[in-house]
Protein backbone atom coordinates (compact mmCIF):
# COMPACT_ATOMS: atom_id res chain seq x y z
CA UNK A 1 0.00 0.00 0.00
CA UNK A 2 1.28 3.48 -0.81
CA UNK A 3 2.23 6.08 1.77
CA UNK A 4 1.67 8.86 -0.76
CA UNK A 5 -1.12 11.26 0.13
CA UNK A 6 -3.22 12.89 -2.61
CA UNK A 7 -5.77 15.59 -1.83
CA UNK A 8 -8.65 16.45 -4.14
CA UNK A 9 -10.22 19.87 -3.59
CA UNK A 10 -13.85 19.93 -4.66
CA UNK A 11 -16.62 17.39 -4.25
CA UNK A 12 -18.50 17.84 -7.51
CA UNK A 13 -18.59 15.01 -10.01
CA UNK A 14 -15.10 15.85 -11.33
CA UNK A 15 -13.49 15.83 -7.90
CA UNK A 16 -15.30 12.66 -6.90
CA UNK A 17 -14.34 10.87 -10.13
CA UNK A 18 -10.69 11.89 -9.70
CA UNK A 19 -10.61 10.77 -6.07
CA UNK A 20 -12.14 7.43 -6.99
CA UNK A 21 -9.44 6.74 -9.61
CA UNK A 22 -6.70 7.69 -7.13
CA UNK A 23 -8.14 5.54 -4.35
CA UNK A 24 -8.55 2.58 -6.69
CA UNK A 25 -4.90 2.97 -7.73
CA UNK A 26 -3.81 2.66 -4.10
CA UNK A 27 -3.19 6.27 -3.12
CA UNK A 28 -4.19 7.56 0.29
CA UNK A 29 -6.86 10.05 -0.74
CA UNK A 30 -8.57 12.92 1.05
CA UNK A 31 -11.38 14.76 -0.71
CA UNK A 32 -12.26 18.19 0.67
CA UNK A 33 -15.62 19.77 -0.11
CA UNK A 34 -16.50 23.15 1.34
CA UNK A 35 -20.28 22.78 1.27
CA UNK A 36 -22.33 20.51 3.58
CA UNK A 37 -22.68 17.77 0.94
CA UNK A 38 -20.92 16.38 -2.11
CA UNK A 39 -22.36 16.62 -5.60
CA UNK A 40 -21.88 20.20 -6.74
CA UNK A 41 -24.59 20.87 -9.29
CA UNK A 42 -25.91 17.32 -9.08
CA UNK A 43 -28.54 17.32 -6.38
CA UNK A 44 -31.91 15.72 -5.77
CA UNK A 45 -34.68 17.37 -3.80
CA UNK A 46 -38.22 16.43 -2.87
CA UNK A 47 -41.21 17.99 -4.58
CA UNK A 48 -44.72 16.72 -3.95
CA UNK A 49 -43.24 13.57 -2.43
CA UNK A 50 -41.09 12.78 -5.49
CA UNK A 51 -37.28 12.85 -5.79
CA UNK A 52 -36.54 15.26 -8.64
CA UNK A 53 -33.18 16.68 -9.73
CA UNK A 54 -32.50 20.29 -8.82
CA UNK A 55 -29.51 20.58 -11.18
CA UNK A 56 -28.47 18.49 -14.17
CA UNK A 57 -31.06 15.80 -14.83
CA UNK A 58 -29.33 13.68 -17.49
CA UNK A 59 -26.00 12.86 -19.10
CA UNK A 60 -24.95 11.97 -22.62
CA UNK A 61 -25.12 8.22 -23.09
CA UNK A 62 -23.14 8.24 -26.34
CA UNK A 63 -19.97 9.33 -24.57
CA UNK A 64 -18.51 6.47 -22.54
CA UNK A 65 -17.32 8.25 -19.40
CA UNK A 66 -20.62 8.81 -17.58
CA UNK A 67 -22.26 5.47 -18.21
CA UNK A 68 -18.86 3.82 -17.72
CA UNK A 69 -18.65 5.28 -14.23
CA UNK A 70 -22.15 4.04 -13.41
CA UNK A 71 -21.18 0.59 -14.72
CA UNK A 72 -18.00 0.57 -12.64
CA UNK A 73 -20.16 1.27 -9.59
CA UNK A 74 -22.25 -1.79 -10.39
CA UNK A 75 -25.36 0.23 -11.33
CA UNK A 76 -25.45 -0.10 -15.12
CA UNK A 77 -28.72 -2.04 -15.05
CA UNK A 78 -30.45 0.80 -13.20
CA UNK A 79 -29.89 3.43 -15.92
CA UNK A 80 -33.08 4.81 -17.45
CA UNK A 81 -33.56 6.68 -20.71
CA UNK A 82 -35.99 9.31 -22.05
CA UNK A 83 -39.31 8.22 -23.50
CA UNK A 84 -38.91 10.96 -26.10
CA UNK A 85 -36.20 13.38 -27.15
CA UNK A 86 -38.50 15.40 -29.42
CA UNK A 87 -38.45 19.05 -28.40
CA UNK A 88 -39.59 22.41 -29.69
CA UNK A 89 -38.59 26.05 -29.94
CA UNK A 90 -40.91 28.95 -29.19
CA UNK A 91 -40.65 31.09 -32.31
CA UNK A 92 -42.89 33.91 -33.42
CA UNK A 93 -45.46 33.04 -30.79
CA UNK A 94 -45.78 29.31 -31.56
CA UNK A 95 -44.12 26.11 -30.36
CA UNK A 96 -42.38 24.64 -33.40
CA UNK A 97 -40.58 21.30 -33.63
CA UNK A 98 -36.78 21.53 -33.81
CA UNK A 99 -35.87 20.42 -37.34
CA UNK A 100 -33.98 17.23 -38.07
CA UNK A 101 -30.49 17.48 -39.52
CA UNK A 102 -29.23 20.17 -37.15
CA UNK A 103 -26.20 20.11 -34.85
CA UNK A 104 -26.74 22.33 -31.81
CA UNK A 105 -29.11 24.39 -33.92
CA UNK A 106 -26.86 24.73 -36.98
CA UNK A 107 -28.96 23.34 -39.86
CA UNK A 108 -27.90 21.00 -42.65
CA UNK A 109 -31.31 20.05 -44.11
CA UNK A 110 -33.04 22.99 -45.79
CA UNK A 111 -36.28 21.08 -46.34
CA UNK A 112 -36.55 20.15 -42.66
CA UNK A 113 -35.66 23.73 -41.70
CA UNK A 114 -38.41 25.12 -43.94
CA UNK A 115 -40.93 22.62 -42.57
CA UNK A 116 -40.23 23.67 -38.99
CA UNK A 117 -41.35 27.26 -39.74
CA UNK A 118 -39.01 28.51 -37.03
CA UNK A 119 -37.53 31.15 -39.34
CA UNK A 120 -39.38 33.89 -41.13
CA UNK A 121 -39.56 33.64 -44.95
CA UNK A 122 -36.77 36.21 -45.21
CA UNK A 123 -34.64 34.38 -42.64
CA UNK A 124 -35.17 31.07 -44.43
CA UNK A 125 -34.27 32.58 -47.81
CA UNK A 126 -30.97 33.85 -46.37
CA UNK A 127 -29.68 30.40 -45.32
CA UNK A 128 -28.89 28.85 -48.76
CA UNK A 129 -26.69 31.84 -49.64
CA UNK A 130 -24.13 29.98 -47.54
CA UNK A 131 -23.58 27.71 -50.54
CA UNK A 132 -22.34 30.52 -52.80
CA UNK A 133 -20.71 32.95 -50.38
CA UNK A 134 -16.91 33.13 -50.43
CA UNK A 135 -14.98 31.56 -47.56
CA UNK A 136 -15.45 33.24 -44.18
CA UNK A 137 -12.05 33.67 -42.57
CA UNK A 138 -11.98 33.37 -38.80
CA UNK A 139 -8.37 33.26 -37.59
CA UNK A 140 -7.67 31.38 -34.37
CA UNK A 141 -11.21 31.72 -32.99
CA UNK A 142 -14.43 33.62 -33.57
CA UNK A 143 -17.76 34.00 -31.82
CA UNK A 144 -20.65 31.71 -32.65
CA UNK A 145 -22.74 34.68 -33.77
CA UNK A 146 -20.07 36.16 -36.02
CA UNK A 147 -19.28 32.98 -37.93
CA UNK A 148 -22.72 31.37 -38.21
CA UNK A 149 -24.37 34.74 -38.78
CA UNK A 150 -21.97 35.46 -41.65
CA UNK A 151 -22.70 32.11 -43.27
CA UNK A 152 -26.44 31.64 -42.64
CA UNK A 153 -27.86 34.89 -41.34
CA UNK A 154 -28.73 36.30 -37.96
CA UNK A 155 -32.10 34.53 -37.63
CA UNK A 156 -30.41 31.13 -37.52
CA UNK A 157 -28.27 32.41 -34.66
CA UNK A 158 -31.13 34.01 -32.74
CA UNK A 159 -33.85 31.39 -33.20
CA UNK A 160 -31.94 28.12 -33.47
CA UNK A 161 -28.33 28.18 -32.32
CA UNK A 162 -28.49 30.47 -29.30
CA UNK A 163 -31.47 28.66 -27.70
CA UNK A 164 -29.68 25.29 -27.90
CA UNK A 165 -26.35 26.64 -26.71
CA UNK A 166 -28.20 28.60 -24.04
CA UNK A 167 -29.49 25.32 -22.65
CA UNK A 168 -25.89 24.27 -22.04
CA UNK A 169 -24.00 27.47 -21.21
CA UNK A 170 -26.71 30.07 -20.49
CA UNK A 171 -24.42 32.21 -22.63
CA UNK A 172 -24.61 34.71 -25.45
CA UNK A 173 -23.80 33.77 -29.02
CA UNK A 174 -21.95 37.09 -29.52
CA UNK A 175 -19.39 36.00 -26.92
CA UNK A 176 -19.32 32.19 -26.98
CA UNK A 177 -16.40 30.61 -28.82
CA UNK A 178 -17.28 28.78 -32.02
CA UNK A 179 -14.33 26.41 -31.60
CA UNK A 180 -14.95 25.66 -27.90
CA UNK A 181 -18.73 25.25 -27.94
CA UNK A 182 -19.20 23.61 -31.36
CA UNK A 183 -15.87 21.83 -31.82
CA UNK A 184 -16.98 19.23 -34.37
CA UNK A 185 -18.75 21.82 -36.54
CA UNK A 186 -15.89 24.29 -36.19
CA UNK A 187 -13.34 21.68 -37.23
CA UNK A 188 -15.43 20.63 -40.24
CA UNK A 189 -15.92 24.26 -41.24
CA UNK A 190 -12.17 24.63 -41.65
CA UNK A 191 -12.28 22.11 -44.50
CA UNK A 192 -15.58 23.21 -46.11
CA UNK A 193 -16.38 26.60 -47.58
CA UNK A 194 -20.10 25.97 -46.98
CA UNK A 195 -21.29 25.62 -43.39
CA UNK A 196 -24.30 23.61 -44.59
CA UNK A 197 -21.90 21.09 -46.11
CA UNK A 198 -19.75 21.06 -42.98
CA UNK A 199 -22.71 20.28 -40.73
CA UNK A 200 -23.94 17.62 -43.14
CA UNK A 201 -20.53 15.99 -42.90
CA UNK A 202 -20.68 16.03 -39.10
CA UNK A 203 -24.15 14.48 -39.20
CA UNK A 204 -23.07 11.78 -41.64
CA UNK A 205 -20.08 10.89 -39.47
CA UNK A 206 -22.17 10.61 -36.30
CA UNK A 207 -23.24 7.12 -35.19
CA UNK A 208 -26.82 6.29 -36.12
CA UNK A 209 -29.02 3.91 -34.17
CA UNK A 210 -26.38 3.65 -31.46
CA UNK A 211 -28.84 3.53 -28.59
CA UNK A 212 -30.32 6.27 -26.40
CA UNK A 213 -28.76 9.72 -26.44
CA UNK A 214 -29.32 10.50 -22.74
CA UNK A 215 -29.46 8.57 -19.49
CA UNK A 216 -30.17 9.16 -15.81
CA UNK A 217 -30.70 7.22 -12.60
CA UNK A 218 -34.19 6.30 -11.35
CA UNK A 219 -34.02 8.43 -8.21
CA UNK A 220 -32.32 11.31 -10.01
CA UNK A 221 -28.86 11.97 -11.37
CA UNK A 222 -28.14 13.73 -8.09
CA UNK A 223 -27.78 10.32 -6.46
CA UNK A 224 -24.63 9.57 -8.51
CA UNK A 225 -22.21 11.68 -6.40
CA UNK A 226 -23.16 9.79 -3.25
CA UNK A 227 -22.56 6.46 -4.97
CA UNK A 228 -19.09 7.64 -6.00
CA UNK A 229 -18.37 8.96 -2.49
CA UNK A 230 -19.32 5.57 -1.04
CA UNK A 231 -16.91 3.87 -3.47
CA UNK A 232 -14.10 6.21 -2.38
CA UNK A 233 -14.61 5.48 1.31
CA UNK A 234 -14.92 1.75 0.59
CA UNK A 235 -11.47 1.94 -1.06
CA UNK A 236 -10.04 3.58 2.07
CA UNK A 237 -10.38 7.23 1.04
CA UNK A 238 -11.58 10.05 3.25
CA UNK A 239 -14.45 12.26 2.03
CA UNK A 240 -14.86 15.41 4.11
CA UNK A 241 -17.62 17.98 3.73
CA UNK A 242 -17.76 21.42 5.32
CA UNK A 243 -14.00 21.61 4.70
CA UNK A 244 -13.20 24.81 2.82
CA UNK A 245 -9.65 25.12 1.52
CA UNK A 246 -8.47 28.69 2.05
CA UNK A 247 -4.85 28.43 0.93
CA UNK A 248 -2.57 26.19 -1.12
CA UNK A 249 1.21 26.53 -0.90
CA UNK A 250 4.12 24.60 -2.35
CA UNK A 251 6.43 22.93 0.23
CA UNK A 252 9.78 21.22 -0.10
CA UNK A 253 8.16 17.80 -0.54
CA UNK A 254 4.73 18.61 -1.93
CA UNK A 255 1.86 20.89 -0.99
CA UNK A 256 0.29 22.31 2.16
CA UNK A 257 -3.42 23.13 2.30
CA UNK A 258 -4.98 25.41 4.89
CA UNK A 259 -8.49 24.22 5.70
CA UNK A 260 -11.25 25.81 7.76
CA UNK A 261 -11.67 29.21 9.35
CA UNK A 262 -8.96 31.82 9.86
CA UNK A 263 -9.62 31.59 13.59
CA UNK A 264 -9.07 27.83 13.76
CA UNK A 265 -7.13 26.71 10.68
CA UNK A 266 -6.07 23.15 9.95
CA UNK A 267 -2.96 22.42 7.90
CA UNK A 268 -2.93 19.37 5.66
CA UNK A 269 0.19 18.15 3.87
CA UNK A 270 -0.05 16.30 0.57
CA UNK A 271 2.28 14.79 -1.98
CA UNK A 272 -0.09 15.80 -4.75
CA UNK A 273 -3.22 17.94 -5.23
CA UNK A 274 -6.03 18.03 -7.77
CA UNK A 275 -8.07 21.24 -7.89
CA UNK A 276 -11.58 20.31 -9.05
CA UNK A 277 -13.30 23.57 -8.15
CA UNK A 278 -14.66 26.38 -10.36
CA UNK A 279 -12.20 28.79 -11.93
CA UNK A 280 -12.50 31.67 -9.40
CA UNK A 281 -11.59 29.61 -6.29
CA UNK A 282 -8.95 27.73 -8.29
CA UNK A 283 -7.43 31.09 -9.26
CA UNK A 284 -7.31 32.19 -5.62
CA UNK A 285 -5.62 28.96 -4.53
CA UNK A 286 -3.00 29.16 -7.30
CA UNK A 287 -2.33 32.87 -6.99
CA UNK A 288 0.86 32.54 -4.92
CA UNK A 289 2.68 29.59 -6.50
CA UNK A 290 1.22 29.37 -10.04
CA UNK A 291 0.33 32.99 -10.86
CA UNK A 292 0.28 32.42 -14.64
CA UNK A 293 -2.50 29.84 -14.27
CA UNK A 294 -4.30 32.01 -11.73
CA UNK A 295 -4.41 34.97 -14.11
CA UNK A 296 -5.97 32.91 -16.88
CA UNK A 297 -8.49 31.22 -14.59
CA UNK A 298 -9.58 34.59 -13.21
CA UNK A 299 -10.63 35.58 -16.75
CA UNK A 300 -13.17 32.76 -17.06
CA UNK A 301 -16.58 34.27 -16.38
CA UNK A 302 -19.66 32.46 -15.05
CA UNK A 303 -23.42 32.71 -15.61
CA UNK A 304 -26.02 32.30 -12.88
CA UNK A 305 -29.38 30.61 -13.30
CA UNK A 306 -32.37 29.28 -11.42
CA UNK A 307 -34.55 26.23 -11.92
CA UNK A 308 -38.22 26.48 -10.99
CA UNK A 309 -39.76 23.03 -10.52
CA UNK A 310 -43.55 22.82 -10.61
CA UNK A 311 -45.82 19.90 -9.77
CA UNK A 312 -49.14 20.25 -11.63
CA UNK A 313 -52.19 18.02 -11.38
CA UNK A 314 -52.78 16.19 -14.66
CA UNK A 315 -56.14 17.97 -14.91
CA UNK A 316 -54.26 21.26 -15.41
CA UNK A 317 -53.17 20.21 -18.91
CA UNK A 318 -55.73 20.55 -21.71
CA UNK A 319 -53.70 17.80 -23.37
CA UNK A 320 -50.48 16.14 -22.31
CA UNK A 321 -47.47 17.49 -24.25
CA UNK A 322 -45.86 15.09 -26.71
CA UNK A 323 -42.46 16.78 -26.63
CA UNK A 324 -39.94 16.57 -23.80
CA UNK A 325 -39.94 20.36 -23.59
CA UNK A 326 -39.16 23.55 -25.45
CA UNK A 327 -36.55 26.29 -25.67
CA UNK A 328 -37.17 30.03 -25.69
CA UNK A 329 -34.85 32.20 -27.83
CA UNK A 330 -33.67 35.39 -26.14
CA UNK A 331 -35.64 37.37 -28.72
CA UNK A 332 -38.81 35.65 -27.46
CA UNK A 333 -38.12 35.53 -23.70
CA UNK A 334 -41.05 36.98 -21.76
CA UNK A 335 -41.05 39.07 -18.58
CA UNK A 336 -40.67 35.93 -16.46
CA UNK A 337 -37.26 35.24 -17.98
CA UNK A 338 -37.95 31.56 -18.77
CA UNK A 339 -35.49 30.26 -21.39
CA UNK A 340 -36.27 26.53 -21.32
CA UNK A 341 -39.08 24.24 -20.16
CA UNK A 342 -38.80 20.49 -19.56
CA UNK A 343 -41.87 18.30 -19.09
CA UNK A 344 -40.18 15.87 -16.74
CA UNK A 345 -43.07 13.44 -16.53
CA UNK A 346 -43.19 13.23 -20.34
CA UNK A 347 -39.45 12.98 -20.85
CA UNK A 348 -38.89 10.33 -18.16
CA UNK A 349 -41.42 7.44 -18.22
CA UNK A 350 -40.10 6.10 -14.91
CA UNK A 351 -41.11 9.39 -13.27
CA UNK A 352 -44.54 9.34 -14.88
CA UNK A 353 -45.26 5.87 -13.49
CA UNK A 354 -44.97 7.03 -9.91
CA UNK A 355 -45.92 10.69 -10.01
CA UNK A 356 -49.14 10.36 -7.99
CA UNK A 357 -51.23 11.93 -10.75
CA UNK A 358 -48.90 14.91 -11.08
CA UNK A 359 -46.95 16.34 -14.00
CA UNK A 360 -43.48 17.59 -13.07
CA UNK A 361 -42.28 20.61 -15.08
CA UNK A 362 -38.87 22.31 -14.85
CA UNK A 363 -38.34 25.91 -16.02
CA UNK A 364 -34.85 27.39 -16.45
CA UNK A 365 -34.38 31.11 -15.86
CA UNK A 366 -31.38 33.37 -16.35
CA UNK A 367 -28.42 33.73 -18.68
CA UNK A 368 -25.04 35.44 -18.85
CA UNK A 369 -25.11 39.21 -18.27
CA UNK A 370 -28.82 39.07 -17.46
CA UNK A 371 -28.59 38.36 -13.74
CA UNK A 372 -31.05 41.14 -12.82
CA UNK A 373 -33.96 38.76 -13.37
CA UNK A 374 -32.51 36.45 -10.71
CA UNK A 375 -32.55 39.20 -8.11
CA UNK A 376 -36.30 38.72 -7.80
CA UNK A 377 -37.61 36.75 -4.81
CA UNK A 378 -38.47 33.07 -5.23
CA UNK A 379 -42.20 33.78 -5.36
CA UNK A 380 -41.74 36.10 -8.35
CA UNK A 381 -39.58 33.57 -10.21
CA UNK A 382 -42.23 30.91 -9.64
CA UNK A 383 -44.99 33.28 -10.77
CA UNK A 384 -43.07 34.02 -13.97
CA UNK A 385 -42.74 30.30 -14.70
CA UNK A 386 -46.45 29.75 -14.05
CA UNK A 387 -47.34 32.64 -16.38
CA UNK A 388 -45.05 31.18 -19.08
CA UNK A 389 -46.84 27.82 -18.96
CA UNK A 390 -50.22 29.49 -18.98
CA UNK A 391 -49.28 31.37 -22.15
CA UNK A 392 -47.70 28.50 -24.07
CA UNK A 393 -49.60 25.45 -22.80
CA UNK A 394 -52.95 26.96 -21.84
CA UNK A 395 -52.67 25.97 -18.18
CA UNK A 396 -55.33 27.57 -16.02
CA UNK A 397 -54.73 25.74 -12.74
CA UNK A 398 -52.01 26.58 -10.25
CA UNK A 399 -49.32 24.00 -9.44
CA UNK A 400 -49.78 21.85 -6.36
CA UNK A 401 -46.23 22.63 -5.28
CA UNK A 402 -43.28 24.74 -6.43
CA UNK A 403 -39.55 24.70 -5.73
CA UNK A 404 -36.95 27.31 -6.69
CA UNK A 405 -33.29 26.29 -6.88
CA UNK A 406 -30.65 28.95 -7.51
CA UNK A 407 -27.25 28.24 -9.01
CA UNK A 408 -25.20 31.40 -8.53
CA UNK A 409 -22.18 31.47 -10.83
CA UNK A 410 -22.95 27.93 -11.87
CA UNK A 411 -22.00 27.82 -15.58
CA UNK A 412 -18.55 28.70 -16.95
CA UNK A 413 -18.61 30.70 -20.15
CA UNK A 414 -16.59 29.29 -23.03
CA UNK A 415 -16.07 32.68 -24.64
CA UNK A 416 -13.83 33.48 -27.61
CA UNK A 417 -10.28 32.37 -26.87
CA UNK A 418 -11.34 29.77 -24.30
CA UNK A 419 -9.33 26.88 -25.74
CA UNK A 420 -6.12 28.93 -25.79
CA UNK A 421 -6.80 30.12 -22.24
CA UNK A 422 -7.21 26.55 -21.03
CA UNK A 423 -4.02 25.54 -22.83
CA UNK A 424 -2.13 28.29 -20.99
CA UNK A 425 -3.58 27.16 -17.66
CA UNK A 426 -2.52 23.59 -18.30
CA UNK A 427 0.95 24.63 -19.46
CA UNK A 428 1.47 26.57 -16.23
CA UNK A 429 0.15 23.74 -14.07
CA UNK A 430 2.29 21.18 -15.95
CA UNK A 431 5.37 22.96 -14.61
CA UNK A 432 4.33 22.15 -11.04
CA UNK A 433 4.98 18.51 -10.04
CA UNK A 434 2.10 16.89 -8.19
CA UNK A 435 -0.54 19.41 -9.28
CA UNK A 436 -3.47 18.99 -11.67
CA UNK A 437 -6.79 20.68 -12.44
CA UNK A 438 -10.15 19.26 -13.51
CA UNK A 439 -13.79 20.22 -13.91
CA UNK A 440 -16.33 22.03 -16.03
CA UNK A 441 -14.16 25.09 -16.66
CA UNK A 442 -11.84 23.28 -19.08
CA UNK A 443 -13.06 20.83 -21.73
CA UNK A 444 -16.85 20.67 -21.47
CA UNK A 445 -19.71 21.24 -19.05
CA UNK A 446 -21.40 17.86 -19.38
CA UNK A 447 -20.92 15.05 -16.89
CA UNK A 448 -18.93 12.80 -19.27
CA UNK A 449 -16.59 15.70 -20.11
CA UNK A 450 -16.06 16.46 -16.42
CA UNK A 451 -15.29 12.80 -15.71
CA UNK A 452 -12.84 12.72 -18.64
CA UNK A 453 -10.99 15.75 -17.26
CA UNK A 454 -10.96 14.13 -13.81
CA UNK A 455 -9.50 10.89 -15.15
CA UNK A 456 -6.78 12.80 -17.04
CA UNK A 457 -5.91 14.75 -13.87
CA UNK A 458 -5.82 11.58 -11.77
CA UNK A 459 -3.58 9.85 -14.33
CA UNK A 460 -1.17 12.80 -14.16
CA UNK A 461 -1.01 12.51 -10.38
CA UNK A 462 -0.60 8.73 -10.45
CA UNK A 463 2.33 9.10 -12.87
CA UNK A 464 3.89 11.67 -10.56
CA UNK A 465 3.51 9.52 -7.45
CA UNK A 466 4.87 6.46 -9.24
CA UNK A 467 7.89 8.44 -10.43
CA UNK A 468 8.63 9.18 -6.78
CA UNK A 469 8.26 5.54 -5.79
CA UNK A 470 5.07 6.32 -3.95
CA UNK A 471 3.10 3.33 -5.19
CA UNK A 472 3.25 -0.36 -4.52
CA UNK A 473 2.97 -1.57 -8.13
CA UNK A 474 0.55 -4.27 -7.20
CA UNK A 475 -3.15 -4.89 -7.22
CA UNK A 476 -4.20 -1.30 -6.62
CA UNK A 477 -2.90 0.01 -9.92
CA UNK A 478 -4.44 -2.85 -11.83
CA UNK A 479 -7.79 -2.18 -10.19
CA UNK A 480 -7.65 1.45 -11.28
CA UNK A 481 -6.87 0.50 -14.85
CA UNK A 482 -9.78 -1.92 -14.86
CA UNK A 483 -12.30 0.57 -13.56
CA UNK A 484 -11.25 3.24 -16.09
CA UNK A 485 -11.62 0.80 -18.95
CA UNK A 486 -15.26 0.01 -18.18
Amino acid sequence: MTTSHAVVVGGGIAGLAAARVLAAAGARVTLLEGSPQVGGKLRVGDIAGLPVDEGAESMLARRPEGIGLVAALGRAETLVHPGTTASAILSRGELRRIPSGQVMGVPSDLRALAGSQILSPAGLARVPLDRILPETRRGDDVSVADYIGARMGREVVDRLVEPLLGGVYAGRAEELSFDATLPAVAAAARTHRSLLAAVRGVRDAAPHGAGPVFATLPDGLGTLPHLVADAITAAGGDVRTGATVRELRRTEHGWRLTVGSARDPEHLDADAVILAVPAPPAARLLEHDVPAAARELARIEYASMAIVTLAYPVSAFPRLPKASGYLVPSVEVGPGGVKAVTFGSVKWPHLRRRDNGLIIVRCSIGRFRDEAVLQRPDAELAAGAIAELAATCGLTELPAETRVTRWGGGLPQYNVGHADRVARVRAAVAGEPGLAVAGAAYDGLGIPACIASATAAADRIIDHLRSRGGFDHGDGAGQAEGTRAQ
